[in-house]
């Protein structure tokens, strides 16, 4: 569990590889996405996340909140009692089961996938891309990117992402690990205008009496 919740925070993405530069198709729509980001003024978002093994079976689903307002981030996972702060200089990582939060420093070079580049222009440096087509979702039509880490040693090998074609914004994300699982989010519904105060994105240890605290900072 510990790595599931560390994946989503520093999140809600056989290699290839592409002997022609990125997909310009798939290059404009990931622009519009990215640009429809930046109108929002903080965002509230409900997802599924939906695991899977290699052969397509279900390991289990579970559903969760994350809101976003800059470089600040939080995430609740239902039923996990886990949950991450980040105002943008600090990680704070709560596990309720241990009463314990562990504290961290953001890391840009990290190997997974951060709530921030899920949502804006992530992809220009850190992925090849390409465009796969249109594929109507519950009456929705969606446009699907297929991406492949520039990175070889990523946890990952391939990230196919659905973007609603009117709306603009992502409806899920689909991430093949190299062990063979898949993790794939749907959002659920999104928010683009939330209020949301800044202390929500700080965790404070007066809330949670008696919580051990783990510096690693």
């Amino acid at each position: 569990m510990k790595s599931l919740i560390v994946l989503i925070s520093t999140f809600f993405i056989a290699t290839i590889s592409f002997s022609q530069q990125n997909d310009p198709a798939a290059k404009k729509v990931l622009d519009g996405v990215s640009a429809k980001f930046k109108t929002f003024k903080a965002v509230q978002a409900a997802f599924t996340l939906r695991q899977e093994d290699a052969k397509g079976g279900l390991l289990g689903t579970k559903k969760g909140t994350v809101s976003l307002k800059g470089s600040r981030y939080r995430v609740s996972i239902a039923g996990t009692g886990q949950e991450i702060f980040c105002d943008g200089t600090n990680i704070w990582t709560y596990d309720k089961s241990a009463n314990e939060v562990t504290i961290t420093k953001p890391d840009p070079s990290a190997s997974t996938i951060s709530m921030q580049k899920i949502f804006t222009s992530f992809y220009d440096k850190d992925f090849l891309y390409k465009l796969n087509g249109d594929k109507v979702v519950n009456k929705k039509t969606l446009q699907e990117i297929e991406m492949t880490p520039t990175d070889k040693n990523k946890p990952f090998h391939k990230v196919y992402v659905l973007v609603d074609k009117k709306s603009q914004t992502i409806n899920s994300t689909r991430i093949l690990d190299k062990s063979g699982n898949v993790m794939v989010y749907t959002i659920n519904t999104m928010n683009g205008n939330a209020n949301i105060p800044d202390n929500q994105f700080v965790f404070d240890k007066a809330k949670f009496p008696g919580v051990e605290v783990v510096d690693l900072r």
